[in-house]
């Protein structure tokens, strides 16, 4: 059973972590020719630098190219004892072991898994970064045109067949999205591997409320890189605290990008990559194209067998041009979880969410349970945004899976008037215990999926839909309806476990390297009260995702949490 481990559990397995990571860094194989910075003059005369990987003896090979602002050279260091792994990788902890060669750059593609299937690997500095010319800027407007002229150079090499496909993790999906929202004649394939598209959504502010761990990493570490960067992301951040024309700029065009598309939507990386990878698997042009969801640890998923024989597979259908199923092959690849190391199911579905989804509608109860219709008459429960919170719990009469994005709304009203962040989050509960999740950054906690949004950040547009590039705090007396998004998860409740809904003022872990979700958190709340209203004419409920057959109803009411710590209860008024 996984279940969430306390604080000296998590301490002590970081501690290991630091001095032993999970990951083993082999030595590369024979037969492989290498070139390093190669000179690459993009458009307007700029010199970008490559690495390039392809076999020996001659011929012409598709090529898989990689770009990011980490530098191309940033690779496990030889050592006495063999090689140095990532220093990331000893901050970030893995729960499954895994293994590269080290010739792989951070996040990259492992040439030597890609050179002796017949590819030709490149991986390429962006303008600024490592040993490219020119000023550094992340999220540039240019950064899919350099990426453009890197495909149409790699297409033209005396080794290349032109075909080209892209891959990668993190910022090297990122700037497949650039790359490919430019349709270079070229470009084959890409497989954005964990990427966000909407940097103020995903990333920087969702819901408005202003992240406050790993942009500030982010930014130091790559400013430590190259500190003529031409932008500072944190102080855009926080001189920012609307959706404006600075943040669409960076974001990508993605509903240009029409060429076959693998994607890669993790539902452990809600901190950062989770909605913006199902957002961009929805909204890209491709005709082709596939999900792969996981809820396992970033780098050893995107390494592993099962992920790589995925990857192989799509990239020789169009890269080579092998007859071996992919067109015939369902989109989605769903994996479900019960905890964070038990999966239930690996299915193919032909659409995300699944066909089979009904999405039922809980309402929120004052006494802490949900119920299949609104209440009664009216009634509210009130919360300190720095301290309680509301708990809303259902247990499940049959094993009943839940998979998609859930919805959260809620009639508020804060008192005195003003702005306060609320923070929604769903547990699993089994046998009086929450269990644990694989999270982003390689955190274990008990979080199914979470939420968030800024009181003041209420305001909806013409579809409906919350709009983040307006604020209007509340006056008093003021009830608004809030919307809430829960992002996208895929969960197995056995029967006799809970799901329980929590709404706070607060984020749910600290940002302690040892004990907490290291570097992820969030700006705490203004202080204040905020006041949920039930009955007549306050929409007050939880959309939930359940596969077609499933579910009992109606559900279970609140049930006692064992020995687990008390939590306390709404505050009724």
């Amino acid at each position: 059973m996984a279940v969430t481990p306390g604080p000296l559990r998590r301490a002590v397995g970081r501690i290991r972590n630091v001095i032993r990571p999970n990951v083993t860094i082999t030595t590369p194989p024979d037969g492989v020719l290498v070139e390093y910075d190669v000179p690459v003059a993009v458009r307007d005369g700029t010199v970008l630098r490559v690495n390039v990987y392809r076999p020996e003896g001659g011929g012409t090979y598709p090529v898989m190219m990689s770009a990011h602002p980490y530098g191309k050279d940033y690779r496990p260091k030889p050592t006495r004892n063999g090689y140095r792994p990532f220093p990331n990788l000893r901050i970030l902890p893995q729960s499954q072991p895994f293994s590269f060669s080290a010739w792989t750059g951070w996040e990259a593609p492992d040439p030597a898994y890609w050179v002796p299937r017949g590819y030709v690997v490149v991986n390429a500095d962006l303008r600024g970064w490592g040993t490219s010319e020119g000023i550094g800027t992340l999220l540039g407007a240019g950064e899919g045109e350099d990426y453009h002229d890197l495909i149409e150079w790699a297409a033209a090499q005396p080794w290349s067949t032109g075909r080209v496909g892209l891959n990668g993790v993190s910022y090297l999906a990122l700037s497949q999205w650039a790359a490919a929202a430019t349709r270079p004649p070229h470009l084959a394939a890409i497989c954005p591997w964990e990427g966000f598209t909407d940097f103020y959504r995903d990333v920087a502010r969702p819901g408005g409320v202003r992240e406050n761990g790993m942009m500030i990493v982010w930014t130091k570490g790559t400013a430590r890189t190259r500190p003529d960067s031409a932008v500072d992301l944190r102080q855009q951040q926080l001189a920012r605290p609307l959706y404006d024309e600075w943040w669409a700029e960076r974001d990508r065009e993605i509903e240009k990008i029409d060429v076959p598309a693998l994607v890669c939507g993790s539902f452990s990386d809600h901190n950062l990559h989770t909605r913006g990878s199902f957002e961009g698997f929805r909204r890209i042009a491709s005709r082709q194209k596939w999900l792969y969801t996981h809820r396992g640890p970033k780098w050893s998923v995107f390494y592993s067998g099962d992920a790589l024989a995925e990857q192989a597979r799509f990239f020789d259908h169009f890269l080579k041009g092998e007859d071996n199923g992919q067109d015939a092959l369902p989109p989605v690849r769903l994996e479900v979880r019960e905890d964070a190391v038990t999966v239930t199911s690996v299915r193919r579905e032909q659409q995300w969410p699944p066909a089979g989804t009904a999405w039922q509608r809980w309402h929120l109860g004052r006494d802490g349970s949900f119920s299949d219709q609104p209440a009664s008459s009216p009634a509210t429960s009130s919360f300190h945004t720095r301290r309680g919170n509301l708990v809303y719990r259902r247990r499940f009469r049959t094993d009943t899976e839940i998979v998609g994005p859930m919805r959260l709304q809620l009639a508020v009203e804060v008192q005195g008037g003003g702005d306060v962040n609320v923070f929604a989050a769903v547990r699993k509960v089994r046998r009086g215990r929450l269990v644990a999740f694989e999270a982003a950054y390689g955190f274990r906690g008990p979080l199914v999926t979470n939420g968030m949004r800024k009181v003041s950040h209420h305001i909806l547009d013409a579809d409906d839909r919350p709009r983040d590039d307006v604020a209007e705090p509340l006056r008093p007396g003021q009830i608004v309806q809030l919307e809430i998004e829960l992002l996208p998860s895929a969960t197995l409740f056995r029967a006799g476990e809970d799901l329980e809904l929590v709404i706070q003022g607060q984020w749910f872990h600290a940002r302690n390297p040892f004990t907490g979700q290291f570097p992820s958190y969030y700006e705490k709340s203004p202080r204040g009260v905020c006041t949920v209203h039930f009955g007549a004419g306050h929409d007050t409920y939880l959309d939930v995702p359940v596969q077609t057959g499933a579910a009992a109803w109606p559900p279970v009411g609140p049930t006692s949490t064992g020995s687990r710590e008390p939590t306390p209860s709404p505050t009724e008024s």
